[in-house]
């Protein structure tokens, strides 16, 4: 084990979990190096609040991950992982990750790229709605995110977002309306009784 003040590489160690020792020295950490390694399950950064790099590249990482709350991470390399669900592990980072500026999940399923099989329209897709979910990345993979790139990527799935919001408020406003001209007709229907039988009173008097 490597280890700096506030440095720490655990590198090519086939680690399944993390040494206890470096658990109660967590809160030190602000780097945190576990290329090549067999980690699966990220629930010991729990112990890590001060946590601002963190490298898993070839590790056992999936889509499913389960990752506390990382207030400081703002850098995550997660190459050649498992992760198979962009949607899901990108939720997760969404949530749990506010601050995430540099991102890198090259050959990974989920990373659709010339070098695993994909695409470039699959790239491209993949590129937008990652921006779309992280509004202070920087960098995703090894590519700077230019402001046009940003600006498409916005356009695109807040659009699709949007959508089905704006489908309901139409049904329902078209529902209230139909209910208003339920009640109107009945309103109509009841004054035309009242003056019905107001005229046959009339007649008998």
């Amino acid at each position: 084990m490597k280890m700096s003040e506030k440095r720490t590489s655990l590198a090519y160690q086939s680690l399944t979990e993390i040494p206890v020792q470096l658990i109660k020295q967590g809160s030190d950490i602000e780097e945190l190096d576990l290329t090549h390694n067999k980690i699966s399950d990220l629930r010991f950064l729990i112990d890590f609040p001060n946590l601002t790099t963190l490298i898993l590249d070839h590790n056992g990482i999936n889509s499913q991950v389960k990752l506390p709350e990382m207030s400081c991470l703002h850098t995550l390399w997660v190459n050649h992982n498992r992760i198979s669900n962009l949607g899901t592990f990108i939720s997760t980072l969404s949530k749990n990750c506010p601050k995430m500026k540099i991102l890198s999940m090259m050959n990974n399923e989920a990373a659709p790229s010339y070098f695993n099989g994909g695409t470039y329209q699959q790239f491209i897709d993949y590129r937008y709605y990652v921006i779309s979910q992280l509004p202070r990345l920087e960098i995703l993979d090894d590519k700077k995110i230019e402001p046009n790139e940003r600006e498409e990527a916005l356009r695109i799935y807040r659009r699709s977002v949007s959508k089905p919001k704006r489908k309901q408020s139409l049904k329902k406003r078209a529902s209230m309306e139909n209910l208003g001209q339920s009640n109107l007709e009945n309103g109509e229907h009841s004054n035309m009784d009242r003056v019905d039988e107001r005229t046959t009173l009339e007649d008998t008097q």
